[in-house]
């Protein structure tokens, strides 16, 4: 499902592509989608609006990298950015039954007021038991003005498919912290300082055609004061739906 990866203007060092917590990734290059609303991180990217999205990937011996865009439309969070293009490039190898992956990414943000882009850099391990497949995880930010100081995620994630069905379950818990230097502008990343989110989901695969609705919510108080980058209502419970298609 849920894969996002990225880096902005240029490519940092080194997981949701996108880092982002990622369940399991298509194989084909190419993916369309439209989204209820852009999420990440149990936060609203769109203010709770539909958002479109692409993105292009390729692979040569270990090496892998991604280019994304989604559409933001005037975000807040992001300066009033129109679109954001996610970069990204990693690797993965198997140590015994685990997969180990690392990503450097980041985030350039198109029609933004002042400077917005930022980059990260995640490790995750990943293991698979019949049709479990689980994911545990951190990416990190260093600090930069664009994002008020540091920022630290870490998450677990799985999926498993349900035997007889051609529908697959996904759960998910992150929590993000870090340093703050700039408390306005740290609340684009971590409203509070720093929060807990979660997510339920089920999704239905048929050939290149993936359907997905979720459960999303984390523990950022909504009636809190918000910075003028960041709308707490934006970080509420609340359901997002998604179909893509992958070429």
């Amino acid at each position: 499902m849920i894969r996002r990866v990225r880096l902005a203007g240029v490519l940092g060092a080194a997981s949701c592509g996108l880092i982002t917590p990622a369940f399991a990734q298509d194989a084909r290059p190419v993916t369309l989608e439209v989204m209820s609303q852009e999420e990440r991180r149990g936060l609203s990217w769109t203010e709770r609006r539909a958002a479109l999205a692409g993105e292009l990937r390729v692979s040569r011996g270990r090496l892998d990298a991604s280019a994304r865009t989604v559409t933001l439309r005037n975000s807040v969070r992001h300066g009033g950015a129109d679109a954001v293009v996610d970069l990204s490039v990693g690797t993965s190898w198997d140590l015994g039954a685990v997969r180990i992956r690392t990503d450097a990414t980041g985030h350039a943000f198109a029609g933004a007021r002042g400077r917005m882009d930022y980059v990260e850099a995640g490790v995750s391990a990943s293991y698979a038991y019949g049709p479990l497949y689980a994911t545990l995880g951190v990416i990190g930010a260093p600090s930069q003005r664009a994002i008020g100081g540091s920022n630290v995620h870490v998450y677990a994630n799985a999926n498993a498919g349900i035997p007889g069905t051609p529908f697959t379950m996904l759960a998910e818990l992150g929590h993000s912290s870090g340093s703050v230097s700039d408390p306005v502008r740290a609340e684009r990343l971590r409203p509070g300082g720093s929060y807990t989110n979660w997510r339920l989901g089920l999704e239905h695969r048929r050939d290149r055609l993936t359907i997905g609705v979720d459960y999303i919510g984390t523990d950022v108080s909504c009636t809190a004061t918000a910075s003028r980058f960041a709308d707490r209502s934006n970080a509420g419970d609340r359901i997002v739906g998604r179909v893509q298609v992958s070429f």
